[in-house]
């Protein structure tokens, strides 16, 4: 059995930010330029989510599966058009879902984030 290979870990959090799992890694809690638009705030989450998979050798077209999470879902159509950019028609799977974020709220608080899940092999 392999071994499963634990990143980024906050133990203030108890959270780790990137765990390597067989041919797959899992990517959480991707999110950038808090308070600015959402059009930013979107960028800022897929530039976490590079940065992160840079961290373990993957690019983005590894990218199989993205949960965004939004405070306002009207905001999907902001998503599509940066995914289509990022992806050039390799898109991942893809849940849009709205929520409360246990962060800073309101117009200058979160309003994005994103999990990945990213392959390997």
């Amino acid at each position: 059995m392999r071994k499963i290979i634990r990143n980024d870990v906050n133990e203030d959090w108890a959270h780790s930010g990137i765990i390597e799992a067989g041919d797959f890694a899992f990517i959480g809690y991707c999110v950038g330029n808090v308070g600015q638009s959402i059009e930013n705030q979107i960028n800022g989450a897929f530039d976490h989510l590079i940065e992160r998979l840079e961290s373990i050798g993957l690019k983005l077209e590894s990218v199989v599966k993205i949960d965004c999470m939004f405070r306002d879902i009207w905001n999907i159509p902001v998503l599509e058009a940066i995914i289509k950019e990022r992806f050039e028609g390799k898109y991942p799977v893809r849940k849009s879902i709205q929520t409360e974020f246990a962060h800073r709220g309101g117009s200058g608080g979160l309003q994005f984030q994103l999990d990945a899940v990213a392959f390997k092999g």
